[in-house]
């Protein structure tokens, strides 16, 4: 089943229930789409969301488990779920996770919570990758990260060394968790959080220009947005972009080369790329 088909039924599944989620299995071919109810939902309405979908996308009708679960203490679970792990350099954990981060790493506490960005996923990890790489050269100076989610990028380029990252999102619970996030992890003061659609919101254009844009969002917005993102980068300056499927990608190179941007690098995690693009000095 293509990711967006598995996208679109979790996003129907949201009708019925309190919360959902979205996950690609062993099988590339497979996605397990998964979501919580308080009551029993109605059986034959939720399988019949599901085939006109499945049939919409011309994928076989999966067929839907609906079962009670269990009584679960759902805090020592999700701890139990989301133990630290590494990207490069960065050391991701929740807050409950007591011990030290090791020698040689970069912490980043990120809770799994109400927004995008735990640091599993393939996009995040990508522009991880990515972000530390461009570390390794040079310091960025000023940072948007558009789309910001938990902010795990944003506090990541601090970690970094950013003197200063603007982390916007749509979604204001996201700019909420995003601002919890940057306090338990010491570096409010270096992050500016907003909400902003896109480029010509306040908190964007008064940080203009970036030396660094991270948009970890979607092929579409991405597409529509190149021209704003040429505009608010430095001459100098890279863009770390990622939310694309494998096949989106000629489309999104596209939009951003008929601005000028060139293609440095690709972080290629299947069938999530990462793209880093730099705006000639």
């Amino acid at each position: 089943m293509p990711a967006h088909a598995a996208t679109a039924i979790e996003e129907a599944l949201g009708d019925f229930t309190v919360a959902t989620s979205c996950f690609e299995t062993a099988d590339p071919a497979t996605w397990l789409v998964e979501g919580y109810c308080d009551d029993e939902p109605d059986r034959s309405e939720v399988a019949v969301r599901v085939d006109l979908l499945a049939r919409a996308f011309g994928v076989p009708t999966p067929l839907p488990t609906i079962e009670a679960l269990p009584s679960t203490d759902w805090l020592a679970a999700t701890h139990a779920a989301f133990p630290p792990f590494a990207v490069g350099r960065f050391w991701i954990h929740g807050s409950h996770v007591e011990e030290p981060v090791p020698t040689g790493r970069l912490g980043l506490a990120i809770d799994a919570a109400t927004a995008f960005g735990s640091g599993e996923h393939p996009t995040t990890r990508g522009c991880l990758i990515a972000l530390e790489a461009l570390g390794k050269r040079r310091r960025p100076g000023r940072v948007l990260d558009l789309g910001c989610g938990t902010a795990i990028l944003a506090i990541a380029a601090v970690r970094l060394g950013a003197r200063r990252v603007v982390a916007v999102d749509i979604d204001p619970e996201s700019v909420r968790v995003a601002r919890i996030n940057a306090r338990v992890n010491g570096v409010a003061a270096r992050i500016g959080t907003g909400i902003a659609d896109g480029y010509a919101a306040a908190p964007v254009r008064q940080g203009r220009p970036y030396d660094l844009i991270l948009a970890n969002i979607l092929a579409r917005p991405l597409i529509r947005m190149a021209p704003a993102l040429a505009q608010a980068l430095a001459p100098g300056g890279r863009a770390v972009l990622s939310g694309l499927l494998s096949e989106q990608e000629a489309g999104v190179l596209a939009a951003h080369r008929q601005q000028g941007l060139v293609l440095e690098r690709r972080v290629d995690l299947p069938p999530w790329p990462t793209l880093v693009l730099r705006k000639p000095a």
